[in-house]
C-alpha cells in the first residue's frame, strides 16, 4: 500500500526537481507506514529505488519493521542529513513541503536548490482507501460506545476533568490506542465556549453538558460531540437551541454527497440556524476532514472552494453558543459515499438527561 501511495505522489512531482523531501510526520506515515516521532523521507521523481527514509537510533528496529521496503539512513537531524546525503550524490534541486521552519530551510538552501510545494501528499490523503476507512470505522465505534457508557456513569457533582479522564480511560478499555485530541468537557456557561478546556468546575443540576472527544486507532482519528442536560429536565431555551442545532446537523449531513460544493454544505446547515434566529451564535466552520490528523482537508466553511469527493471522511458539527448562558454542539464523523453516507459515530443526538 505505501508503495502505491509513493507512486501516486511521484506522478505529481514537477520535472525540474529530482524529488520531494517529506518532513511532515503524518505524510511520512501515510507514504511509508512509519509511526515514529522523528523522520524525514525523500521520494525520488524518477527512480523508486532512490527513495530513502531517515530516522534516529531510537527507531532503527521500528523503521525496519514498518518500512521493510525502504533503505534507512540513521541520523538525529533527519531532514538536514538527507539533504547532505543527496548533495553528496550529486542531486542539485529538490522539492520541499511548505511546513519547513525557516532556519532549517536556510540551512538546506546552502547545499541544494529548493522548490517549495504545497499540499501534494495532503491532496492524496483526502480520499481514503478501504483500509483507512476500516480504521476510522473502528475509531468511530469506540468513540460512540465509550460516550454512551460515560453518560450512564455521569452524576451531579462530578468535575469536568473527572468526566474527561474517565472518557479517555474508556477509550483505552475499548481498544483505542489513544485519544484523538484533548477532550472537551464543558458544563453550564462553559458550554458556550467551543474549545473549552475541562476544569475542576462540577456538574450542577440543570446544566447543559457538551462533550467533544474522539478515539484514535492506529493513527486514525474520530471526532464526535453530544450535548445533554445534567440531572434535570431541559428548560425551554435549551430545547430551542438544541432543536435548531439538531436540524442543522441533519441538513449538513444530508447535503454531503460526492461532487457537492463545500460552501453549499456549510450553507445547508448554517441557514437552518440563521432561520431560527441564532446566526450570530454560530461562529465557526461546519466541519473538516479527518484521518491521520484530527483536522485535515477538506475544510467545510462558508468560504471554502472546491467540492467533496467520494470516500472522504468529514465531520459535520454545527453549534449555537450563548455567552454566559450555555451552548449546544452536535457532531458526527461520516464518510461521504455514492448513494448513502456512512456515519461512523452513530449514537442518539436527542437532548437527553444524564445523572
Amino acid at each position: 500500500m505505501p508503495i502505491g501511495r509513493r507512486a501516486a505522489l511521484r506522478r505529481l512531482l514537477v520535472d525540474e526537481t529530482c524529488g520531494l523531501l517529506v518532513t511532515s510526520l503524518p505524510n511520512i506515515r501515510y507514504l511509508t507506514g512509519f509511526s515514529g516521532s522523528n523522520a524525514a523521507l525523500f521520494i525520488s521523481r524518477a527512480e523508486p529505488g532512490d527513495d530513502i527514509i531517515c530516522t534516529d537510533g531510537r527507531y532503527l528496529t521500528q523503521v525496519k519493521e514498518e518500512c521493510p521496503d525502504l533503505p534507512v539512513h540513521p541520523d538525529r537531524s533527519c531532514a538536514m542529513a538527507l539533504v547532505n546525503l543527496l548533495a553528496a550524490r550529486g542531486v542539485t534541486r529538490i522539492a520541499v513541503e511548505d511546513n519547513l521552519p525557516i532556519v532549517i530551510e536556510r540551512q538546506m538552501a546552502k547545499a541544494l536548490s529548493l522548490v517549495p510545494t504545497s499540499g501534494l501528499t495532503e491532496q492524496l490523503r483526502t480520499v481514503k482507501d478501504a483500509g483507512e476507512i476500516e480504521l476510522l470505522v473502528r475509531a468511530g465505534a469506540i468513540t460512540a460506545q465509550a460516550m454512551g457508557q460515560l453518560f450512564g456513569e455521569i452524576r451531579v457533582g462530578m468535575s469536568e476533568i473527572a468526566v474527561a479522564r474517565r472518557l479517555e480511560q474508556l477509550f483505552g478499555e475499548l481498544g483505542a490506542d489513544d485519544r484523538a485530541f484533548e477532550t472537551i468537557v464543558a458544563t453550564g456557561s462553559g458550554s458556550a465556549s467551543p474549545h473549552h478546556q475541562p476544569t475542576s468546575r462540577t456538574l450542577a443540576a440543570g446544566d447543559l453538558l457538551v462533550i467533544d472527544a474522539g478515539a484514535k486507532v492506529f493513527g486514525y482519528h474520530a471526532d464526535m460531540t453530544r450535548t445533554v442536560v445534567v440531572g434535570a429536565e431541559p428548560v425551554a431555551w435549551q430545547v430551542q437551541i438544541h432543536s435548531a442545532v439538531l436540524a442543522a446537523q441533519a441538513a449538513g449531513v444530508n447535503a454531503c454527497a460526492p461532487g457537492v460544493c463545500l460552501d453549499f454544505i456549510d450553507l445547508a446547515a448554517r441557514s437552518v440556524i440563521e432561520a431560527a434566529g441564532f446566526g450570530d451564535a454560530f461562529g465557526h466552520g461546519l466541519g473538516h476532514g479527518v484521518g491521520l490528523e484530527i483536522h485535515e482537508a477538506p475544510m467545510i466553511k462558508a468560504r471554502s472552494t472546491g467540492s467533496i469527493l467520494a470516500n472522504t471522511p468529514v465531520t459535520i458539527e454545527p453549534g449555537i453558543y450563548l455567552p454566559a448562558q450555555g451552548g449546544v454542539r452536535i457532531e458526527d464523523t461520516l464518510v461521504v459515499q455514492v448513494g448513502s453516507n456512512r456515519v461512523l459515530t452513530e449514537m442518539s443526538r436527542e437532548l437527553t438527561v444524564v445523572g
